[in-house]
C-alpha cells in the first residue's frame, strides 16, 4: 500500500468487481423468476398489499427501507423492468466494459445496481429476510467506489471491504461460539451436513465422514472465523514496515477463508453467502504492480485524483459513523444475527447457524383428485431443493437462490403456520400456473386437485451398507398429518 492507493490490490479489484456484479446477475435473474408468484401482484404475499398498507400512515413508511415502488406504483411488468436492467448492467460490469471509463463511471453502474435491488429486497418480506441480501447491497456499495482501471484502487475502499469481511466472518464466529452447546463440545458437523436448509449432491458423503473429522471442521471453523479475519488487516502495516510480509500475511488469511468457503460450497447450498465470502476475500490479496502488466495494459497510474480521494475519504468517514452498532454488536452479550442498523443496509451485523438442528423434519406436501379424502391416494409434490423423493440426489443450486425451498425448511422450526404457506396450499389447489412453475414436478400435470394435505417426515441420509442395498440417498419416517384435508369451497 501507498498512501491512498492500493498499488498492490489491482488484481483484487478486478475479481471485486466482476465477482460482486455477477453475483447481482445471479440475484436479478432469481427475482425475475420468482419474485413474481412469491411477491407479486397474485403472489402468494402481495407487494402491492404491503404498499398499500405502508401508505396509510407516515409512520409506516418510516418503516419500509428505500424502494422505487414507494414512489412508482409496483406492477409486475415495472419489477421484470427493473430485473431486466439489473441483469444488462450487472454484465456490462463482469466484462468490465464500465471499469475503462474514469472512476465515476462503474460508481455510478454499482449504485445503480445496489438501489434497484435494494427496492426488490424492501418490499421482499419473509422471501427475501436472508443476510445475504445486506450482504449483497452492502458490497455493492462498497463496489462502487473501487474506481477504474485508470487509477489504483484506494486504500480506503480497500480497508472498508475487510471491515465487511471481518464482520461476516467474526460476527458469524462469535454467533457460533456464543450459541449451542454443539460449538462448543465440537458435534456440531456431526449433524449440520444431513439437516442443513438445502443439502447438496456431496453432502450425504460428508456426512458420513468420520466423526474425527467432523471435530476437527469445527475447530476448523472456529480458527477461520475468529482468529483468521483479524490477520486480513496486516497489509496495513505495509504503510510503516518495509517489504512483502505484511501483504503476505493478509493473503494468507484471504486464502485460508477462500478455502475454508469453497468447503461449504461442495457440501452445501447457501445461494450466493459462501461465494460472496470468497470474492470478498479476494481484497486481501495483494499482487505486486509490476505483476499486472498481463492482467492490464497499460498499468494504471499510481496516482489518484483529488477528487476520487475526497469522495472515498467521505464514504471511509461515512463508514466510521454508521460502524459504531455493528462493532459493539460483535463483543456485545446479546449479539444480533443479520441486523441492519440503518436504512440504507450498510455497516450491518452478520452470523448464521448459532444452533445447528439434530434432527431434520420435512412438510410433505400431498394431493389427490379423488373425491374422498379419508380413502384417497395421495401424491406428492416435488420441490426443486428441498428433500422428498429418498431416491433424489441432491442438486447444487447455489449461488442461485431458491426461496420457496428455503422457506420451507424453516416450516418445522416455528410455531405455527405461516400465511404464505397457507396462501401456498390455496394456489396448488387451484393448480396456479406460475406457482407451479416454482416447482420440480407437479403430479396433476397443472389440472386442479381436489384436496390436498400436509405430512410430516423425519429425513436421514442412507448408511453405506443401505445405499448399497436400495440406492436411496434418504430413508424417512413419517410422522403425522399436519394439515387435514382442504379443498377449495370445502
Amino acid at each position: 500500500m501507498d498512501g491512498f492507493a492500493a498499488v498492490d490490490f489491482g488484481f483484487a479489484r478486478e475479481v471485486l468487481q466482476r465477482g460482486i456484479a455477477a453475483l447481482y446477475l445471479v440475484a436479478f435473474v432469481s427475482s425475475l423468476n420468482q419474485f413474481r408468484p412469491l411477491l407479486g401482484e397474485r403472489g402468494l404475499l402481495p407487494a402491492p398489499d404491503l404498499l398499500a398498507w405502508v401508505a396509510e400512515s407516515p409512520r409506516r413508511r418510516r418503516m419500509l427501507r428505500p424502494t422505487l415502488f414507494s414512489r412508482l406504483r409496483y406492477t409486475d411488468r415495472r419489477l421484470a423492468a427493473l430485473c431486466w436492467a439489473g441483469i444488462g448492467l450487472a454484465a456490462l460490469l463482469v466484462l468490465g466494459v464500465p471499469q475503462w471509463g474514469p472512476p465515476w463511471v462503474p460508481m455510478v453502474c454499482f449504485l445503480l445496481l445496489w438501489g434497484g435491488y435494494m427496492s426488490i429486497v424492501s418490499i421482499g418480506q419473509t422471501f427475501y429476510a436472508f443476510g445475504w441480501e445486506m450482504l449483497l447491497l452492502e458490497a455493492g456499495f462498497l463496489a462502487a467506489f473501487l474506481g477504474s482501471a485508470e487509477h489504483p484502487p484506494p486504500t480506503v475502499t480497500i480497508v472498508l471491504l475487510w471491515w465487511l469481511l471481518f464482520r461476516l466472518e467474526f460476527g458469524a464466529g462469535m454467533i457460533k461460539i456464543r450459541g449451542g452447546r454443539e460449538w462448543r463440545d465440537l458435534t456440531a458437523l456431526m449433524y449440520h451436513h444431513e439437516t442443513q436448509p438445502m443439502p447438496g449432491p456431496l453432502s450425504r458423503q460428508a456426512h458420513l465422514l468420520p466423526r474425527w473429522f467432523h471435530r476437527g471442521e469445527v475447530l476448523g471453523n472456529h480458527f477461520a472465523q475468529l482468529v483468521v479475519p483479524f490477520l486480513l488487516f496486516a497489509p496495513l502495516l505495509g504503510l510503516w514496515i518495509a517489504g512483502p510480509v505484511p501483504t503476505l500475511i493478509g493473503a494468507a488469511a484471504a486464502t485460508v477463508i477462500i478455502l475454508t468457503q469453497l468447503w461449504l460450497v461442495v457440501t452445501g447450498n447457501f445461494a450466493w453467502l459462501n461465494w460472496a465470502t470468497i470474492v470478498l476475500a479476494f481484497s486481501g490479496l495483494g499482487v505486486a504492480a509490476g505483476m499486472l502488466a498481463g492482467i492490464r495494459n497499460p498499468a494504471p497510474q499510481a496516482t489518484i485524483p483529488l477528487y476520487w480521494i475526497v469522495v472515498t475519504s467521505a464514504v471511509g468517514a461515512l463508514y466510521v459513523a454508521l460502524s459504531w452498532p455493528a462493532l459493539r454488536n460483535l463483543f456485545a452479550h446479546r449479539q444480533l444475527m443479520n441486523a441492519s442498523f440503518n436504512r440504507w443496509q450498510l455497516a450491518n451485523a452478520y452470523g448464521a447457524f448459532g444452533t445447528v438442528t439434530k434432527e431434520r423434519i420435512e412438510w410433505i406436501v400431498e394431493g389427490t383428485a379423488d373425491a374422498d379424502p379419508e380413502t384417497a391416494r395421495w401424491s406428492e409434490y416435488e420441490f426443486r431443493g428441498k428433500p422428498g423423493d429418498v431416491n433424489r440426489t441432491p442438486r447444487l443450486f447455489a449461488p442461485y437462490h431458491l426461496r420457496l425451498d428455503w422457506l420451507m425448511w424453516f416450516l418445522p422450526l416455528g410455531h405455527a403456520i405461516d400465511d404464505w404457506f397457507t396462501a401456498l396450499l390455496v394456489r396448488l389447489l387451484q393448480a396456479d400456473a406460475s406457482t407451479l412453475r416454482l416447482l420440480r414436478h407437479d403430479p396433476f400435470g397443472g389440472t386442479p386437485p381436489r384436496w390436498v394435505r400436509v405430512v410430516s417426515y423425519r429425513y436421514r441420509f442412507t448408511t453405506r451398507a443401505e445405499h448399497r442395498e436400495t440406492r436411496a440417498v434418504w430413508v424417512r419416517d413419517r410422522r403425522h398429518v399436519l394439515v387435514r384435508p382442504l379443498g377449495l369451497g370445502r
